[in-house]
């Protein structure tokens, strides 16, 4: 069974934003609300992980291309020292 929900003291700028954005999307108040909330209850692509991650200003480690550039270097370096010890 559907539920009415209220949301009180609403600051007008964002209730003015709201107003625009569903004006922008052909809805009214109440349905833009919703497509709203329904929104964040679907799952997301790749895509809007990565852009939501990206927006988020987390920082990461290194990223494996640079890791695997840095053990193939590591590696060019101990064979090419193992080589001249054989000669």
């Amino acid at each position: 069974m559907p539920v009415s929900l209220s949301i009180k003291n609403v600051p007008d700028e964002l209730a003015q934003k709201l107003r625009e954005r569903a004006k922008r999307n052909h809805r009214s108040l109440q349905g833009e609300l919703l497509a709203i909330l329904e929104a964040e209850e679907r799952e997301m692509t790749v895509n809007e992980l990565y852009e939501r991650g990206k927006g988020s200003g987390l920082k990461t480690e290194p990223d494996s291309v640079q890791i695997i550039r840095e053990m193939r270097e590591e590696r060019d370096r101990e064979l090419e020292e193992w080589s001249k010890k054989r000669t």
